[in-house]
């Protein structure tokens, strides 16, 4: 029994009550099962009592006593305990419990995928400017991001991975004057950009192109911020595809300004009574709605302020279709967050809902103990390519991915280097790799699945815990999906992992010598062995890292 399937008893036992005249209420469409958070309170657990004792005008405990003896005769529970102030305790027979292990091999690839239920989804991350290579904070957004892509997909909504390709502004400009600079071999300027790869970009472009120094000043510097630019965005494309992230859609900032969707945006605003004129100046009713003060959109001298494009570029993805618009962003941009959700308000749309801005915290790499210093500015930077160089792809995105982006995180590069249990991508990845040896061998000694089922026969106290857990699946990356978390479904893996590796420890899917006949029990546990097998690569998959079949 699933965890939906329990949730449809519970809703059943509940309009058979109100049928009868026992209770009246309204049944619930959707209710929480989750999993007890201590052992020996059973497989599942609900709190739907608590949440209808209210309109069923009784207390909590006695609306769960009455569901419980309801549930008591369904088929495959075994056993409902009334818990605390309400919860319902659910126990189910082996039987039904182990009937999970088939139902998750039978699904495939398609466990814990929702079916799609519509709705469209704009997921806007990384989009660092092109002005050198992709640094942590990046890194972690790339990781994140796309794994968030991968979990809200498999709830079934249609998710587009864009990209801002900031070709427009100040940084820009600066970019293009230290890549001159260099290549007359003057001093960097002051507010420019460092570093050897400034440099190394000049030097190429100079080499393609001889031509480039003749010109005037002005000539030269839009050549090296074209070529600049170009160079820069090729190669974090292909950085990013190396690491296993790619997007739908490379949207131009300098389209925005090119194509009139700056004064059309403005138009709208205009038209919704969202701005006034003081002081020659066009300003937007940002405090309205949240913000610290009104926001100036055209200035006194015709010319747009940096809130222009964000307006232009919100409303062309709503008119793109886009029900839900998430934008990923570093902690640096805290202070952007009630404006962008005033503009959203102001647009006539509903903030955290048709917009959700996602604040990313810090990353630091730690080697030998020691933090490693990084300055985009000074050179010093530390890249994704580096991070991939020192751990390799899996490690690099499961730790970028495995905690929350509400907390800064140190990256140990010692420890992910490691193959040992402290490692936790190795720790979910040899488990993977444990439960295809585990198929490979029983597969020698004759143990076919096809051969036989008895889920009644999974009974140890290891195989109860591995089945609860694995039933957990679907709604944890439900969860995830809902909350923007796919920090879950990495913690889910590891905690799954440690209770395969102790189920192994224990349970034999093999018979233990060639005299010892194969038996049902053999075939049911290599159904347990490759249930576990299918999520553990379906949750590693979501997060964008392989499932190894050996190590």
């Amino acid at each position: 029994m699933t965890p939906d399937d329990l949730a449809a008893a519970i809703r059943a036992a509940l309009a058979d009550l109100v049928a009868a005249g026992a209770l009246t209420l309204d049944v619930p469409q959707t209710l929480r099962v989750e999993r007890p958070r201590q052992a020996g309170h059973g497989d599942w657990s609900t709190n739907v009592a608590m949440q209808l004792a209210r309109q069923a005008g009784m207390p909590p405990r006695q609306l769960a006593q009455t569901l419980a003896t309801a549930l008591s005769s369904v088929p495959g529970i075994a056993h409902v305990e009334v818990a605390g102030p309400g919860f319902l305790n659910v126990s189910l027979e082996a039987a039904s419990a182990g009937e999970l292990a088939r139902t998750i091999v039978e699904a495939g690839a398609a466990c814990g995928r929702g079916r799609r239920v519509g709705g469209r989804v704009n997921l806007e991350f990384v989009s660092a400017n092109p002005t050198g290579p992709i640094h942590l904070g990046g890194t972690r957004w790339a990781a994140v991001g796309d794994a968030l892509a991968r979990v809200i997909e498999a709830t079934g909504a249609e998710v587009t991975r864009e990209y801002y390709f900031n070709d427009h502004g100040a940084q820009i400009d600066r970019f293009a004057r230290s890549l001159l600079a260099a290549a007359l071999g003057e001093p960097s300027p002051e507010d420019g950009y460092g570093g050897a790869y400034i440099k190394d970009t000049a030097d190429e472009i100079v080499a393609d192109d001889p031509s480039i120094l003749g010109l005037p000043r002005d000539a030269a510097q839009e050549r090296f911020r074209e070529e600049g630019v170009a160079r820069a965005f090729a190669d974090i494309k292909a950085t990013l595809h190396d690491f296993g992230v790619d997007f739908d859609v490379y949207f131009h900032e300098n389209d925005l300004h090119e194509s009139g969707a700056v004064a059309r945006a403005v138009a709208r605003l205009q038209a919704l009574g969202a701005m006034y004129e003081k002081d020659g100046a066009l300003w937007l009713r940002t405090s309205d709605h949240g913000d610290d003060k009104d926001r100036v959109v055209i200035k006194s001298d015709g010319q747009p302020a940096y809130i222009s494009g964000d307006l232009a570029y919100y409303l062309d993805k709503r008119e793109r279709g886009f029900d839900e618009c998430i934008i990923m962003l570093g902690a640096d941009h805290h202070g952007y967050v009630k404006r962008m959700m005033a503009m959203c308000a102001l647009f006539g749309d509903e903030p955290g809902r048709n917009l959700q801005i996602l604040i990313g915290q810090m990353v630091n790499l730690v080697r030998d103990g020691q933090p490693m210093r990084m300055s985009k500015r000074l050179g010093t930077v530390v890249v994704l390519d580096d991070l991939v160089d020192a751990v390799g792809r899996d490690a690099a995105r499961f730790a970028l991915t495995r905690s929350s982006t509400d907390s800064n995180i140190d990256i140990d590069l010692d420890l992910l280097t490691k193959h040992t249990n402290e490692n936790p991508v190795y720790y979910v990845q040899y488990a993977h790799a444990r439960t295809c040896n585990v198929a490979r061998l029983a597969d020698d000694d004759g143990v076919r699945r096809e051969d036989g089922f008895d889920p009644a026969l999974l009974a140890d106290p290891t195989e109860a815990v591995l089945l609860a857990i694995l039933g957990d699946y679907p709604r944890v990356v439900a969860q995830a999906a809902a909350m923007r978390e796919p920090h879950r479904v990495a913690r889910y893996l590891e905690d799954l992992a440690g209770r395969y590796h102790k189920w192994y420890d224990i349970c034999r899917v093999r018979p233990m010598n060639a005299d010892e006949p194969v038996t049902d029990l053999h075939r049911t546990r290599l159904w347990l062995n490759d249930a576990t097998r299918t999520v553990l690569a379906n949750g590693l998959g979501l997060l964008g890292v392989s499932a190894p079949e050996r190590m």
